[in-house]
């Protein structure tokens, strides 16, 4: 998972199909999806390229994005949000393979 930032998170969206994690340190359930974050990754790895933001650290990014909560997990497609999967669904490692497998399922 790429770390991202305020200079990097443009670059990064901008073609093909992304996954951004938007997430802080202080966040209890960040880490508590953190452990299953690499399998997911890998899971996914042929249809997604994920990367995280810190909302801390890009506070205008997440307020452009309208990110209430966290860890809110946003498909971009090529620049463009395509889903989203907000913090209140986004506490187990089936809620985010369950929303990624949607995803992964909806016409490009």
């Amino acid at each position: 998972m790429r770390k991202l930032d305020q200079n990097s998170f443009a670059e990064f969206i901008r073609e093909g199909d992304k996954v951004v994690e938007f997430s802080a340190d202080w966040c209890v359930d960040c880490k508590r999806v953190a452990p299953d974050m690499p399998a997911i990754a890998e899971k996914f790895a042929g249809q997604f390229e994920f990367g995280e933001l810190d909302v801390d650290e890009a506070r205008s990014i997440a307020e452009e994005y309208n990110v209430k909560g966290i860890p809110t997990f946003i498909v971009f497609r090529n620049g463009q949000e395509a889903g989203r999967l907000p913090s209140r669904d986004a506490k187990t490692k089936e809620q985010i393979e369950t929303f990624l497998s949607e995803m992964s399922q909806v016409q490009k």
